[in-house]
């Protein structure tokens, strides 16, 4: 099944991982006593952009939405502002990046984003479950958000034939998925729920509410003449941003090689051991500036997920030297273009859709769910990358020689 020793799996030693982490430190250490003036300006300039977006996309769409080509316009304007304000800023806002800065705008503890779910509750799931047990499965929701199954790991029952359908509702209702993530709708009118689960409940009914009356009422009001067209404008770039989101993050964590685990015993797990966690069971996307931009820099998931604190502007830079640490160490640097990696993650929800039975690759070596096992027992390789490297040579080897053997060939 899914990774259950991780130092056994990236082919290193105790000493190794720890030497690791001791650089990862470095790094760390480097970009917080660098930060300034320029990562300042950086932010400053995105919120700038962000709400130049979208002013002139309302005023495209209030005085102009009923001519088609206006209306494109002012929706995808509106879209692009929703994405930056969704991930490039809200995102890193409250994964206190910027609180060093004591901007009580932009700090982590007083930021609401343009979103149904609640801020306070979304930090919870997010930067202290997700990011602390990244990936381990029964402690991360992020893994299949509860609705899907994305590793062997979770036993196949009926209701995953549905899969696919399940998905493409998710991602186009996003904000709504992970709105509901840790919330039980029905505790906010339940007197015998717990108290915690009703207030989750009635903290998302409330933001929620407020969300629908701002995008779908008042906006569209605001429009006169063109409020239906507002309206059918704001329901579009809502539904564009939860998809680019989903696409985002589904990139980050669901394609071929970014690795699960069932290791469960995480409260004697080291910061180095952490540190080498998140760099196998997450995976970055290829592209410039644009892309990195609009991804709210999580284009460099590998690197956002070992220092989800630091200024999102950094981790271009930092990634440069975290490459070069995996070729040191002999680990894989999974990186892709977001095409690529996005239809590796369909393809695997699709795949786990059918019941095991029906899969040809082993619990322990398929693309979606590998573990230590699949090396066998043989001799320890000099890293993971090779060892990798090995295995698909090897896999290469064995279909040659089927189809030497099979009738067709002969």
């Amino acid at each position: 099944m899914a990774i259950s020793d991780v130092g056994e799996y990236a082919h290193l030693t105790s000493d190794q991982i720890e030497e690791l982490g001791r650089e990862l430190d470095a790094i760390r250490a480097r970009v917080i006593e660098s930060r300034g003036e320029r990562d300042y300006r950086y932010i400053h300039s995105v919120i700038k952009l962000q709400r130049g977006l979208e002013f002139g996309a309302r005023a495209l769409l209030y005085f102009g939405a009923r001519n088609r080509s206006v209306w494109a316009l002012g929706t995808g304007t509106l879209a692009v502002a929703k994405i930056l304000e969704n991930m490039e800023i809200g995102h890193n806002v409250m994964h206190g990046q910027w609180d060093w800065m004591n901007d009580p705008e932009i700090h982590s503890t007083s930021w609401e984003w343009d979103l149904v779910g609640s801020s306070a509750d979304w930090k919870h799931t997010h930067n202290h479950l997700h990011h602390k047990f990244t990936n381990i499965v029964g402690m991360d929701d992020d893994v299949g958000f509860g609705v899907l199954r994305v590793t062997r790991d979770v036993p196949w029952q009926p209701r995953f034939l549905a899969n696919m359908a399940v998905n493409a509702a998710l991602m186009a209702g996003f904000e709504w998925g992970i709105g509901l993530q840790a919330v039980t709708l029905g505790a906010a009118f339940d007197r015998d729920a717990a108290p915690e689960d009703r207030r989750k409940a009635r903290a998302f009914l409330r933001k929620a509410g407020q969300q629908i009356l701002k995008d779908y009422v008042l906006f569209p009001v605001l429009a006169g003449p063109s409020g239906p067209q507002a309206l059918t404008a704001t329901v579009t770039a809502n539904i564009i941003r939860n998809v680019w989101t989903n696409a985002v993050i589904f990139c980050g964590h669901f394609p071929d090689g970014a690795e699960k685990f069932t290791m469960t015993d995480v409260e004697t797990e080291s910061q180095a051991e952490w540190y080498l966690r998140q760099m196998l069971g997450s995976a970055n996307l290829d592209g410039g500036p644009a892309m990195n931009l609009m991804s709210g820099n999580l284009s460099f998931q590998i690197e956002h997920h070992m220092f989800p604190d630091l200024p999102s502007n950094r981790y271009s830079e930092i990634s440069l030297e975290v490459r070069e640490l995996c070729a040191r160490y002999d680990l894989p640097y999974v990186s892709g273009p977001l095409w690529k990696q996005y239809l590796q993650s369909w393809r695997t929800i699709a795949r786990l859709s059918l019941p095991d039975r029906y899969l040809r690759r082993t619990a322990d070596d398929a693309a979606e769910t590998r573990s230590e096992k699949m090396f066998g027992h043989g001799p320890r390789m000099s890293g993971l990358a090779t060892a990798l490297a090995g295995v698909r040579k090897a896999r290469g080897r064995a279909r040659r020689s089927r189809k030497e053997r099979s009738p067709e060939a002969r």
